[in-house]
């Protein structure tokens, strides 16, 4: 209605026309300056466009959702692809904890990355070397040293 002015006027004058035609009055021109509304109608139409804006925002956030969706499988399909990426962003992850906070961080250790020294460790104690001590060999008499040992009391 406050937006249509001229479609009012061009409507109004058309009524007005048709009415006073038989009166042999014409009706050149109709201009709507003013428009009062009632406070009701000022709070009808408050509510309607804050309901235009909620939808709005509504539709922004589900795009948004919908965007940062598509995003996560697209990384998810590169982060399957290669294995070694998992593991270079979880360590990513890891540097990007220490370097916002000083403190401890635990973290679980990925088993890839273990399993190879797990494997060596087992091959190791599997079959230990055997090391025979070596014998020494025999003092003779002239090099042996008299100990003296004091008398006990």
């Amino acid at each position: 209605m406050l937006s249509d002015r001229k479609k009012l006027s061009d409507d109004l004058q058309e009524i007005l026309d048709t009415q006073t035609n038989t009166w042999g009055i014409k009706v050149s021109n109709v201009e709507i300056r003013t428009i009062e509304l009632t406070e009701d109608m000022i709070r009808a139409i408050a509510k309607q466009a804050e309901a235009e804006r909620d939808r709005r925002a509504k539709i922004i956030h589900a795009e948004a959702e919908f965007q940062a969706s598509q995003t996560l499988v697209n990384a998810a399909q590169i982060l399957s692809r290669i294995p070694a990426a998992m593991q270079l962003r979880y360590l990513q992850t890891l540097t990007e904890i220490g370097s916002e906070n000083n403190s401890t961080v635990i973290f679980p250790m990925p088993i890839d990355l273990v399993k190879p020294f797990l494997e060596l460790m087992k091959k190791n104690t599997a079959t230990p070397p055997v090391i025979a001590p070596k014998a020494a060999p025999p003092i003779a008499e002239s090099e042996a040293t008299p100990v003296q040992v004091p008398p006990s009391d």
